[in-house]
């Protein structure tokens, strides 16, 4: 049985969100989250965070061993877009694009 969780709308856009799911992708949650306590970026804390919800959620509503967690797939989609202008010479403007991401998080339990 896979777990799933969901951050919606999480402010860093996905390509940068996609840098370090890809460190944890496949490993046990134990191990993604020391990996992710040594990661100097924000966007490690808000994954970490996401996968500690799919922990709890595996645990408290599925009886599931924490310890034996492992992370099946993890991914990044495109979120909303806030469009923002800056001014620019002769009259132009240039487009500010502040991008957001979904990212979504599968646990199963493993087998030994």
């Amino acid at each position: 049985m896979k777990v799933r969780a969901v951050a919606k709308d999480v402010g860093i856009s996905p390509q940068k969100v996609r840098l370090v799911i890809n460190m944890i992708r496949g490993k046990k949650v134990d191990e993604a989250l020391t990996i992710l306590s040594f990661s100097p970026t924000p966007t490690a804390k808000a994954v970490a965070k996401l996968i500690k919800s799919a922990s709890a959620s595996a645990e408290n509503n599925f009886q599931m061993s924490p310890a034996e967690l492992r992370i099946t797939d993890i991914f990044a989609d495109k979120g909303h877009t806030l469009k923002r202008y800056r001014p620019q010479s002769r009259g132009r403007i240039s487009p500010i694009l502040k991008r957001s991401s979904n990212v979504t998080v599968f646990v199963t339990e493993e087998e030994e």
